[in-house]
């Protein structure tokens, strides 16, 4: 390829990813040959990289469907709404490492950063990649990054766990993942998704049982991403071992690449092939899908009830989460991606919100247990009811985003042809049982004492991502179109 040719291409296009690289950069050096007073500012520079970079990407809103280096980076509307998820849910948890007010728990807070930054570089690419390879490869980034991000507190027996089972898991999920992308390369001779559409359009005849290998194989490595039962098991142990922003990350911006990468490349590739004469490939998968949706609703909601440990609760109930955004994938409705898109970005809000709280709580009480919640009302009262909107909104109460988006689910489930009645009275029955343990955190919050007297306070900078999310949490469950027109 020519000079020319590479100048040709509207690289201005890849402005957030250049931003997110050379800010991710500038914190590696300088926090390897930068002064002690520099390095204060890390954090800041952090958060001003992913401003600009969500800055960049709205000034492309509206803009035409274009492909770079041969349809393996691709922007379209699908790219733009999901990199904002994204970035909205990095610049959050950036806030939340900033306002921390005890430094014992991170000691390599420059290395946090920039892996951050690269793990969201990884999701980036993954939301805008066109060819299979350059999808593994911004998989691969954003996991290797977790990995590390997850082992830094190399001295916390939890931590270095969680790590080795997180490595362990992501390399056989990677395996699987890998595998299945041969058989889909096997099967049409490229990497590139619209030339593998093409490929996979109509009949598959004798390649129906290798593209069926391919389907199962590389699903199964992408469950293990977005912790679906029984792919689960790292998950709660993870998020325990990981520093809070880092599970909340793990919880957010980690799920939600999971899930962009299936839909890229299942809707994308496998609703194309015919199986059978009739049905497409995908449809003729649906009951294994719907199979997944409903364990991981029903184990993870379930399990959730006996966990003590706060961020194992929420490992539990992010994988409860994770089977309710299944459900769209099943009904294949014309609003199945716009109510994924709209949960994936009401749960950013809640629960990075509720990762916040517990942050905070932990940072005062040295412990993660339920028990940090005990009289909090008596304590901050502001802290308490800041809580209680975003238990509200994961157990999906009216007047809060996380109703609205099982709402849209669960009737997107209902009017599907044709109607998937047992996920969605599964995902009914789920979310109320997901009341006990939310609301057993309320309890402790307003009717039990506090265990010691004093009072929990909030730093300036800790209410700063607590408002945002506040913000999202109560906006998108009052005003819910002005994000859905905007997605439209």
């Amino acid at each position: 390829m020519d000079i020319q040719t590479l100048l040709s291409f509207e690289w201005g296009m890849m402005a957030p990813e250049f931003t997110i690289l050379i800010v991710g950069i500038l914190l590696s050096l300088l926090d390897l040959f930068g002064k002690d007073t520099w390095k204060k500012s890390l954090p800041w520079l952090a958060v001003g990289g992913v401003g600009v970079a969500i800055i960049f990407l709205l000034f492309q809103y509206g803009h035409g469907d274009i492909s770079i280096l041969g349809n393996t980076y691709v922007f379209d509307s699908f790219a733009f709404y999901f990199k904002l998820i994204l970035l909205i849910a990095t610049l959050l948890i950036l806030l939340m490492v900033i306002s921390r007010t005890v430094q014992q728990e991170v000691r390599d807070r420059g290395e946090y950063l920039y892996l951050l930054l690269a793990a969201l570089l990884g999701g980036m690419m993954v939301a805008s990649g066109g060819d299979l390879i350059s999808l593994f490869v911004g998989l691969e980034l954003l996991s290797l990054s977790s990995y590390i991000m997850v082992g830094l507190r190399k001295r916390d027996v939890r931590s270095s766990e969680g790590a080795m089972k997180y490595l362990i898991n992501g390399s056989i999920a990677t395996a699987f993942t890998l595998f299945g992308m041969s058989y889909v390369f096997g099967l049409t001779g490229s990497t590139k998704l619209v030339d593998i559409a093409r490929e996979m359009s109509g009949s598959l005849g004798s390649g129906e049982p290798v593209a069926i290998i391919g389907f199962i194989i590389m699903f199964v490595g992408l469950a293990f991403k977005i912790s679906t039962v029984p792919f689960h098991m790292w998950t709660p142990d993870v998020y325990e071992g990981a520093v809070t922003p880092v599970s909340a990350f793990l919880s957010v911006v980690s799920k939600s690449a999971g899930f962009i990468i299936i839909v890229r490349i299942f809707w994308g590739i496998f609703g194309n092939a015919t199986f059978g004469g009739s049905d497409t490939l995908f449809a003729t998968m649906i009951d294994f899908i719907a199979v997944l949706a409903f364990l991981t609703m029903f184990i993870g909601n379930l399990v959730a009830l006996r966990q003590r440990n706060m961020k194992r609760l929420l490992a539990y109930s992010s994988i409860g989460h994770a089977g309710y955004i299944l459900i769209p994938l099943v009904s294949l409705t014309p609003v199945s991606l716009e109510n994924i898109w709209f949960y994936l970005l009401a749960y950013a809000f809640m629960t990075i919100g509720a990762f916040m709280v517990i942050y905070i709580l932990e940072q005062q009480k040295q412990s993660e247990d339920i028990s940090i919640f005990t009289g909090l009302y008596r304590e901050s009262p502001a802290l308490a009811i800041i809580m209680t909107i975003f238990l509200a909104s994961l157990a999906g109460i009216p007047g809060t985003a996380g109703f609205i988006g099982k709402f849209n689910i669960f009737v997107g489930a209902v009017a599907a042809d044709p109607a998937q009645y047992i996920l969605a009275g599964t995902m009914a029955v789920m979310t109320v049982v997901s009341y006990i343990y939310y609301f057993n955190i309320m309890v402790q919050m307003y009717i039990r004492k506090p265990q010691l007297e004093g009072t929990t306070k909030i730093a300036r900078l800790q209410s700063v991502p607590l408002i945002l999310c506040v913000a999202g949490t109560i906006g998108l469950g009052v005003f819910p179109f002005i994000a859905l027109n905007f997605f439209h």
